[in-house]
């Protein structure tokens, strides 16, 4: 009896480290309320709550960044905000209007995250809405601009949302839009198959980076967008990093990790934020990026 009660403690044990072992993503959803084209008939309503309930089935969080400006320029938009927050998912900021920081002083680029903040405070309420999501994940083009920015996120208790993951998904929504009006379903289907392909390259190589710097797994951030393409590809896109082992947590547990300090603490010195910078800072062999999304331009023209 007791050696039985040792092999099924040794097993019960084994099965704790190997869950606690579990690579994890944390998705985030930027350029809420809108981003880029929709195919005929589709509305900004509908992909949010297609993104909404494929996050809800795969029980991963979704963490939104938000430019407010689209609720002017498409006021149909407007409701996803409201309906995300319903869903019980956060929302950060990703500035007014999607501007470049190397493209403004800083000072500009504070008048954005600050135009974008009495949207967040209405919608969030009480809850953390303080994280930045940079556009086009830039932080300028001087190392001035970068500390200046930093900065004034740290005084204003800000973080910074990090990417440690992203395939390009923006890239396919425009040629969706432009397939499906001319209801060319081959190439929707060469899309789809180029879409779950490239998540599943660059979740390889992002573990693969892990693992040099690290010997093991941090929980990964990763970029996604708010278009049509994504929410139809939503589901599979989820069940396929299930079928490779990942679980789902949120923005804030997975940027605990010490890898993100720097974003999480804008205060401290930057270090490299990503994981091919961090190889590089390390003198460490970086592997190629298989995602190649130039074939993309020419579908459907």
């Amino acid at each position: 009896m007791r050696i039985l009660f040792c092999a099924v403690l040794a097993l019960t044990l084994a099965g704790a480290v190997q869950a606690a072992d579990k690579p994890v993503i944390a998705v985030t959803w930027d350029d809420l309320p809108a981003h880029s084209a929709l195919p005929p008939g589709v509305t900004r309503v509908q992909v949010a709550a297609d993104l909404l309930k494929a996050s809800a089935e795969a029980k991963a969080p979704a963490f939104g960044f938000i430019n407010a400006v689209q609720n002017e320029r498409e006021p149909d938009s407007a409701p996803v905000l409201t309906m995300w927050r319903e869903a019980g998912q956060p929302l950060g900021n990703h500035t007014w209007s999607h501007q470049n920081l190397a493209s403004l002083t800083p000072e500009q680029f504070i008048g954005e995250i600050e135009r974008n903040e009495p949207a967040l405070k209405t919608l969030m309420g009480q809850e953390d809405w303080r994280w930045l999501r940079y556009p086009f994940l830039s932080e300028g083009d001087t190392a001035q601009k970068r500390l200046a920015v930093r900065a004034w996120l740290a005084a204003n208790h800000y973080k910074i949302a990090s990417v440690t993951m992203s395939f390009g998904d923006y890239a396919y929504n425009e040629p969706y839009a432009r397939c499906m009006a001319k209801g060319d379903q081959a190439a929707v289907a060469e899309l789809e198959r180029r879409f779950l392909a490239g998540a599943a390259a660059d979740a390889d190589r992002a573990r693969a980076m892990s693992h040099a710097l690290y010997g093991k797994d941090i929980p990964y951030v990763l970029l996604m967008h708010g278009g049509a393409f994504d929410a139809r590809m939503a589901p599979r896109l989820f069940k396929l990093y299930q079928d490779k082992g990942f679980g789902f947590t949120t923005l804030a547990e997975a940027q605990k990790h010490p890898f993100y300090k720097t974003d999480l603490d804008p205060s401290l010195p930057p270090e490299p934020t990503t994981l091919d910078g961090a190889l590089r800072a390390k003198g460490l062999p970086v592997p190629p990026n298989p995602v190649d999304l130039s074939p993309l331009d020419a579908l459907c023209r």
